[in-house]
């Protein structure tokens, strides 16, 4: 886990090394333990890193790393099973000069080529120059777990690991105005249909299971896939009993690698089935004592802390409770969005953000995660009348009394007609709800006229392209959805030098999952059905089996009722208006507090989005 930046350019004079210093000071926060740079004999090419030493402590192991006289190399993120691809390229005669991760990137290249990305188990967003054939070969993980931002002017390539690098490089901060009006209208963060975009017109971004080549004779790019889900695969043949164990073995194997460091891991532990299924694992295969970090409220009725502490006896952990009130959100709020660089969903990104505070302040530098485990498992309550339609379209809806036993465990989410409906006809039902989001939108006067006209030419509302569950899985899993969180986390976490590791995103796990029919991850009612039933004989039933999902939720609705923080949101508005963005009678329009859930938070949106915009 680190920071990179890098500069490509036909003219050794336009970037020095100071400018790309200027990029590394910006994302210094990434890598508290170290920052060096380097510049190739004819000035041509830059490269610099800031380091967060998690393997190999040692000074042999900064980067930029040189390997074999040919190849350099800036890397972000963790190889989970360099141990197994050292030894194997060590047979083959590679050889290797740190215990860490790194050198097996460039090894692997030299040996596989744009291939070895599908021998890497990690979280990864690297760079490697190639001096002989004059090209950069960079590449980001599956799911995007480690972030890649680029951008290419007049045969120039920028890139880094957070957008406000090239703030400091003297890039222009353009809002991308249709980016800004999905946001207000949809609340997308990202743009499905096209996600190398993001909010700033002249910054993209690689996307997640791709990789860029860059030749510096051509001054051109190319931008490949490199991974993706099999939707249209043969369903496991594995017996139930079958499932289950491998299920196991995959996440053992999973939690396994990511604790392989040569520092201390925590547990970022919500109290829920997720997070306590991996304090579990840990646990088990672990003789060290586990510090759990867990944000409470109090006086919120979504406060996760009994569940939480229950686990945390379970295992006998050391656990950490951080209480979060409204003063700790009005006192660093406002920078915990700024660090985002882009909008976000709502103040829960908060207590993500307090929570990895206080790891650092504990001096652990790595914590594992849940995250991923709701999209590829199912879950959220959204998920039903996916299922449900499937069941509906195969004439096993009535037979399954899937819906009756949703009902029985007190979760109660509408199946009608146009559901019915979508299961045989899901394109017809999928253009219909864009027109009626597309009217939401041309109906939504809070926005300036000329604005909203104009962006409404490009308005789309992205839905799942398969039917039934294991595609809205996917769609969530690799289209939209994941990819939020996972910015969310790497910024709030890297913000203190903090690394997270996902177990439920190994890929080997994921492809499995994926593999499965959709009745091992819900049945008569149950969300996530296999973890629930693997975690059956480990963890309290009242962790295991408890319907209700709650996640990082803060008392937003409460924190929004405050003087201050209402008086921001008037604020924000103003500068909406300035900026066209928003129509001018909205400024003094009384605020509405909404939950950090809400369906259509059009107050937090205009707060979250104004703190981006250049006055």
């Amino acid at each position: 886990m680190c920071g990179l930046a890098g500069i490509l350019q036909p003219d050794p004079q336009q970037y020095s090394l100071a400018d790309l210093q200027r990029m590394t000071h910006a994302l210094a926060h990434r890598g508290p333990d170290g920052e060096h740079h380097w510049r190739s004999d004819d000035g041509t090419v830059l490269l610099g890193h800031r380091r967060l030493k998690m393997l190999d402590l040692s000074d042999h192991a900064k980067q930029p790393l040189s390997y074999l006289n040919r190849y350099t190399l800036i890397h972000n993120g963790e190889i989970y099973n360099y141990l197994e691809l050292k030894e194997s390229l060590s047979q083959k005669g590679y050889p290797f000069q740190t215990t860490g991760d790194t050198e097996v990137i460039a090894a692997a290249y030299d040996h596989w080529g744009t291939d070895c990305l599908s021998h890497f188990d990690g979280m990864f967003a690297f760079a490697l120059w190639d001096s002989k054939e004059r090209t950069l070969f960079a590449a980001r993980d599956r799911f995007g777990e480690k972030p890649f931002y680029y951008a290419l002017q007049n045969h120039t390539l920028l890139f880094a690991s957070e957008i406000k690098a090239f703030w400091a490089l003297g890039l222009p901060k353009q809002t991308n105005p249709q980016l800004a009006f999905h946001y207000l209208t949809l609340g997308y963060v990202d743009d499905p249909l096209q996600p190398d975009r993001t909010f700033f017109q002249e910054i993209l971004k690689l996307p997640a299971a791709h990789y860029l080549k860059y030749s510096a004779i051509y001054r051109t790019a190319t931008i490949q896939r490199y991974w993706d889900i099999d939707l249209t695969r043969d369903p496991s043949n594995l017996t139930e009993t079958e499932t289950l164990q491998h299920f196991q073995e995959l996440l053992h194997t999973s939690v396994h690698r990511r604790l392989r460091s040569d520092v201390p891991i925590g547990c970022s532990l919500s109290g829920g089935l997720d997070s306590s299924a991996l304090a579990h694992q840990i646990h088990k295969q672990t003789n060290i004592p586990l510090h759990t970090f867990t944000a409470i409220f109090p006086q919120f009725d979504r406060n996760e802390e009994a569940s939480a502490r229950t686990l945390a006896q379970h295992i006998q952990a050391k656990a950490h409770f951080i209480n979060l009130t409204e003063t700790d959100w009005l006192t660093t709020g406002l920078e915990c969005l700024q660090q985002q660089d882009e909008p976000v969903g709502s103040s829960s990104v908060f207590a993500q953000y307090a929570v990895y505070r206080a790891i650092a302040q504990e001096g652990i530098k790595g914590v594992i995660e849940g995250q991923g485990a709701d999209e590829t498992l199912a879950g959220y309550e959204r998920y039903y009348p996916w299922y449900w339609q499937e069941l509906y379209r195969k004439r096993q809806w009535h037979s399954s009394r899937e819906k009756t036993a949703t009902q029985e465990l007190n979760v109660d989410v509408p199946f009608h007609w146009k559901n019915k409906l979508a299961a045989f006809f899901p394109q017809a039902a999928a253009r219909q709800r864009q027109r009626e989001y597309q009217q939401q939108a041309k109906r939504n006067t809070e926005l300036n006229e000329s604005f909203r006209r104009e962006q409404l030419q490009q308005f789309h509302h992205a839905m799942p392209e398969h039917p039934g569950l294991n595609g809205a899985l996917y769609f969530n899993t690799c289209t939209h959805g994941l990819e939020e969180l996972l910015r969310y986390a790497d910024r709030n976490a890297m913000r203190f030098g903090v690394e997270t590791r996902l177990p439920f995103l190994s890929h080997e796990l994921v492809e499995f999952i994926f593999s499965l029919p959709p009745h091992f991850k819900i049945r008569q009612g149950w969300r996530k059905w296999i973890l629930r039933q693997s975690m059956d004989k480990h963890l309290p039933h009242s962790i295991c089996w408890n319907p209700n999902k709650i996640g990082y939720e803060t008392p937003q609705a409460h924190w929004m009722q405050q003087p201050d923080f209402q008086e921001a949101i008037y604020e924000s508005r103003k500068k909406l208006i300035r900026e066209k963005i928003l129509a001018p009678a909205v400024a003094d329009r009384p605020i509405q507090p909404q939950a950090a859930h809400a369906p259509n938070p059009r107050d937090w949106r205009y707060f979250s989005l104004a703190h981006l915009l250049t006055d």
